[in-house]
């Protein structure tokens, strides 16, 4: 006995699987973690300022509060609410207005970390397959609803005594000249 299946309800299922494949788009949900502040209102003021693409890349859906994502496969992660960055020695870029530390430890991954920003926004990038400084300035509009308290600082506009090395010994106070006496007429 051979089992027939009707071509009308053949038809059904595949217009259903088409509408599913729709449905579920290309690529699926970028799972990511939220960041300690993710639940600062002004993260909600930058996720709602994200563009639909960077650097050429489109966006992706997340499954975290406070986060982005851009590329198939993802190239291009946003955390918004990660804590904020003290001093540092990695180097600090300015791109339109924003300052970012730059860590190349895991390159060709790139993590970059607003500086002197509260709450603190934080990018990871594959350098492989898209440009850092595109991405910057792509995202330098909506990162800039996180205010600015401090900007990066410059090695030669800092102070920091060597070690052995004396600092310039400052000028002692100085006292007025005593008036001096005119000699008295015998």
């Amino acid at each position: 006995m051979s089992l027939r299946i009707p071509r009308s309800r053949r038809l059904a299922v595949v217009v259903a699987a088409a509408v599913a494949l729709q449905l579920s788009g290309c690529s699926a949900i970028v799972p990511l973690q939220p960041a300690p502040s993710a639940t600062d209102p002004v993260c909600a003021d930058v996720i709602v300022h994200l563009p639909s693409t960077v650097a050429d890349e489109p966006a992706r859906e997340t499954n975290a509060q406070a986060t982005g994502a851009w590329g198939t496969p993802a190239t291009i992660l946003l955390h918004c609410g990660v804590d904020v960055p003290g001093l540092t020695t990695l180097p600090c870029v300015s791109v339109n207005g924003i300052d970012w530390i730059e860590d190349d430890t895991d390159a060709p991954r790139y993590r970059f970390t607003t500086y002197g920003r509260e709450p603190a926004v934080e990018l990871v990038i594959d350098s492989d397959r898209v440009s850092g400084s595109s991405v910057l300035v792509d995202l330098a509009t909506a990162v800039g609803y996180t205010p600015a308290t401090k900007s990066c600082t410059g090695v030669e506009e800092l102070l920091i005594p060597s070690e052995g090395v004396q600092e310039a010994p400052t000028a002692p106070a100085t006292q007025a000249p005593e008036p001096t006496q005119a000699p008295q007429a015998p």
